[in-house]
């Protein structure tokens, strides 16, 4: 967890991941709807792509100069079950009335729950879990 908060560490951060998962790549995008500043998406979209979870691709409209557009990498992809999961913990417990926002399986429009389960498919709850530990190489 502490890895993971190391390269992940702002709130800004993780809005311009959510972002990105909601289909945002361009720089107006990030800084228009995360409501961060122009100097701040700078910096964190600097430092998400140094980490290697977005990737910068260049991109040019007609008669204007070469812009960049920000991608999901495979290795930012697999922080969606994160985020999902604060994203339900927050709607549960930080909104006052509620999520704004849900998200809907685009197959056949059930929402999406996050569920935690060994590699067996049974549900973990906390009373669950053991620590064990991880064996050298």
């Amino acid at each position: 967890m502490a890895g993971t908060l190391d390269i992940v560490s702002t709130r800004t951060a993780f809005l311009i991941l959510r972002e990105a998962f909601y289909g945002g790549t361009r720089f107006e995008e990030f800084v228009e709807r995360a409501g961060v500043s122009e100097p701040v998406a700078s910096a964190r979209l600097r430092e998400l792509t140094d980490e290697g979870l977005l990737v910068r691709e260049p991109y040019r409209e007609p008669g204007q100069r070469t812009r960049y557009e920000y991608r999901l990498t495979e290795k930012g992809a697999d922080l969606l079950p994160v985020l999902v999961a604060l994203m339900e913990w927050g709607d549960r417990w930080a909104l006052e009335g509620g999520a704004r926002v849900k998200l809907r399986h685009a197959g056949c429009g059930a929402p999406v729950e996050l569920s935690l389960q060994c590699a067996e498919g049974h549900p973990v709850g906390q009373d669950d879990l053991e620590l064990a530990l991880k064996r050298p190489a």
